[in-house]
């Protein structure tokens, strides 16, 4: 369960994207640096796709390898995210032509080479993501792949037929199923609104709304992906332009903790063993260059500068932690 938007435009021009990531926990997370100009190849099979990067990369990555982002930002101000695509995701048998790539290896691949969705569309079409799980792994991860510029955002889908790269013209995503199938979803909530509805009189009695936000009644509150597509999409349609880029930063931070999952209210199992947890979040900020990063450890949020990131070197960090709510003093 992952939940990804690009919120409003701030008037200075600054664009923010957010994503929650959602799942049991059971998968190991650190911060990633991908440097500039090192040459890269996934491994996972014989003769993987090779390619040289160009841009700096900053973002989560799985299993100790720096290589394996599940989310992440560049240095041109792109960022690319992997979300959860259970019973909607199909991988292929390898080529062995060098386009074989393993979909940890992905958002490196993207985000290392590319600074546009335009770019990101062509790369991602001389990809053969392959149905391999390296042995690190412990369970199979079927996603898909959502790419963010400025001003567009695209999606990368691994149908049985083949992967297909998509426009995603509402610039939001969340999980099974497809894209497709959530864009005509939005159809059944043309009603929401800011706005309260109108007085109406029936029989001589007038019926009035006896408190604000009934213009968001039928807004779906569980936890499905379906469910979420629409609250996010709901969230950032009516959200007010924000000023400026702390505004906007501040702004895509509330609207991610409306979908933090608190442990026990979403479990894998029925014997409740394996509970969903919001593990973290993150804003893309694509146009200061910042990656802002929140863990379930803690509730503070920290920035990183990728303008002063040292990208001469690929490696892990250990996550951030600034020890929970600080004393105050009134």
């Amino acid at each position: 369960m992952c939940t990804n938007f690009k919120y409003p435009t701030a008037t200075d021009g600054t664009v923010c994207v957010g994503r929650t990531m959602e799942f049991p926990n059971v998968l190991p997370w650190d911060l990633a640096v991908l440097a500039v100009n090192e040459s890269h190849q996934s491994q996972i099979v014989p003769n993987g796709k090779k390619w040289q990067s160009t841009y700096g990369v900053v973002g989560f990555s799985g299993f100790s390898n720096p290589q394996w982002f599940a989310d992440g930002m560049n240095s041109a101000g792109l960022s690319a995210h992997a979300l959860y695509m259970p019973d909607h995701c199909t991988y292929y048998e390898p080529k062995n032509d060098g386009s074989d790539i393993g979909i940890l290896d992905v958002i490196a691949f993207v985000l290392g080479t590319c600074s546009t969705t335009a770019e990101a569309k062509a790369a991602l079409a001389t990809c053969n993501v392959v149905n391999v799980v390296p042995k690190q792994v412990p369970i199979a991860l079927p996603l898909h792949i959502v790419v963010h510029d400025k001003d567009s955002c695209v999606v990368a889908e691994f149908h049985p037929e083949g992967m297909r790269i998509v426009d995603n013209p509402v610039q939001v995503a969340t999980n099974s199923p497809y894209l497709d199938w959530h864009l005509t979803n939005v159809s059944n909530y043309l009603s929401l609104s800011p706005e309260n509805p109108v007085p109406i009189v029936v029989g001589g009695t007038t019926f009035a709304p006896f408190a604000q936000g009934q213009g968001f009644r039928g807004l779906p509150a569980d936890g499905t992906s379906p469910s979420r597509f629409i609250r996010a999409l709901t969230m950032v349609r009516f959200a007010v332009t924000p000023a400026d880029q702390k505004a906007a930063e501040l702004g895509a931070i509330r609207v991610l903790h409306g979908f933090d999952i608190v442990a026990g209210t979403v479990d894998e199992k029925p014997d409740g063993a394996e509970p969903e947890l919001t593990m973290w979040s993150t804003v893309s900020d694509l146009t200061a260059n910042r990656y802002l990063v929140n863990t379930y450890t803690d509730p503070q949020w920290f920035a990183i500068d990728l303008a002063t990131t040292d990208f001469s070197n690929s490696r892990n960090v250990p996550l951030p932690g600034g020890g929970g709510p600080q004393a105050l003093t009134v």
